[in-house]
């Protein structure tokens, strides 16, 4: 298990409260797999209220997706929505709580818009 995962749970565990959660509740249990083993994280949300747990346990929604994705997920790189309508993420039960939960994971790093050049076609209208 990659210390990016074990960080960001533990991270989320210290949190206790989570006002982007304060409408949500349920249990999303995490099943992350590399190789032939899967590290299960299970997240539990009561009107923002959050504990997690390393461990196996009844969840009203699993995600199940490679560890290297999800890495990609907590790093921002990946959009955990768009990983599910390709089918790299799976999930079952509520859909909704995944959503909700990936308001907790940070957005596509920020690009630098680049500058016309001077003397550009574009500058010289």
């Amino acid at each position: 298990m990659s210390d990016t995962t074990v960080q960001f749970f533990e991270e989320l565990g210290r949190r206790g409260h989570e006002p982007l959660l304060e409408h949500a509740t349920g249990t999303i249990r995490f099943e992350l797999a590399h190789g032939k083993r899967t590290d299960r994280w299970l997240v539990s949300v009561k009107k923002g209220d959050i504990t997690v747990s390393h461990g196996n346990g009844e969840a009203e929604t699993v995600v199940k997706a490679d560890e290297a994705l999800f890495h990609r997920l907590v790093s921002g790189e990946q959009n955990a929505m768009a990983a599910l309508l390709r089918g790299t993420v799976d999930v079952e039960g509520r859909v909704q709580l995944l959503a909700q939960f990936q308001r907790l994971l940070p957005g596509p790093p920020k690009r630098r818009r680049r500058r016309p050049a001077s003397g550009s076609a574009r500058s010289k209208r």
